[in-house]
């Protein structure tokens, strides 16, 4: 059977925004940064970066507000979800987004 599952390995951009909701449940909104490196027909090494928004709710938005921060390399597993939103002139805006349920920290014990 096939599922909606994504797994990526990338930098945090920001430091987790994190909301508590009025039912209690905790909400972490970030940014991770995936990079591909490729040589041109020139031959220079070059390196392409695609940003990912990532929402983490409950425990793993806690472990999230207690973990993370700016610069940590991370994997993370979710699934990919589409949303949208009408802004303050009316205008139709689609967000991509992956609900991550599980965060693997990557950066080495004792490096900043």
């Amino acid at each position: 059977m096939l599922r909606n599952q994504v797994q990526l390995i990338g930098n945090l951009g920001m430091n987790p925004e994190v909301k508590q909701m009025e039912n209690g449940n905790k909400l972490a909104k970030m940014s991770l940064a995936t990079n591909e490196y490729y040589t041109d027909s020139k031959g220079e090494k070059i390196t392409k970066t695609q940003w990912h928004n990532v929402v983490a709710w409950g425990k793993t938005a806690e472990i999230a507000e207690k973990f993370l921060e700016k610069g940590k390399e991370v994997a993370i597993k979710g699934k990919l979800t589409y949303r949208s939103y009408d802004d303050k002139d009316g205008n139709k805006k689609f967000i991509t987004e992956i609900v991550t349920d599980e965060i693997l920290f990557l950066d080495k014990a004792g490096k900043n």
